[in-house]
């Protein structure tokens, strides 16, 4: 499904999953996710890796005009169809974060979950959403090691140690806010298990 050499993992829809573990999990980093965008001033926001456009349209329903891209058109397709559905007002395109055009596509607020653990450099991938982000940033990435032991412990992907396919990288919290810190002052952190989910702001 992917149009790209970049790994994007395995399509599998989180936000629509009928197991109940799963689903309060979900639950949990949504609220998350609606508590710290709570605390950004309304305007437009841009989603990098927008899969299927979940946290677009909760950005629509809270007065965002927002924009969003992901890697994979069959994905983007299925963010249309369910923001149309929404009834929720959002444009979405394919393109990956590498070779976004930065000067046409920067926003006051944007958002990047589930994303950076797939970067083939994740360091780049900071740099990028420094240049996008005037100035706020909403990101989140799996906590590590305890995605894997969670993996693990429900049978999956055993052989590689937890690891879910297309994850390349791997932060603790501390991990993760140190590379953010290079280019973002932190505003403030959630941890919903098993994520680490923050809100920064570009110097």
């Amino acid at each position: 499904m992917n149009d790209h050499a970049q790994p994007a993992g395995n399509y599998y829809d989180k936000y629509r999953t009928a197991n109940p573990i799963a689903r309060r999990l979900m639950q949990g980093f949504l609220d998350a996710f609606d508590g710290l965008a709570a605390r950004v001033p309304v305007s437009n926001a841009l989603e990098i890796g927008c899969g299927e456009g979940e946290l677009s349209i909760r950005l629509v329903r809270r007065g965002f005009r927002v924009r969003g891209c992901d890697i994979s058109a069959e994905i983007v397709d299925e963010a249309r169809s369910r923001a149309a559905q929404a009834g929720a007002e959002a444009t979405f395109w394919t393109q990956p974060i590498e070779t976004i055009d930065v000067a046409h596509e920067a926003a006051p607020f944007v958002v990047c979950c589930e994303v950076l653990e797939h970067l083939d450099d994740p360091q780049l991938g900071v740099d990028i959403l420094a240049r996008l982000a005037q100035p706020y940033l909403l990101t989140s990435v799996p906590r590590e090691p305890l995605w894997r032991v969670l993996n693990m412990a429900r049978g999956k992907y055993l052989g590689a140690l937890g690891n879910t396919p297309g994850h390349l990288n791997h932060w603790s919290r501390r991990g993760f806010l140190e590379l953010l810190a290079g280019r973002f002052d932190v505003v403030e952190v959630r941890t919903p298990l098993p994520w680490t989910m923050a809100l920064c702001r570009r110097r």
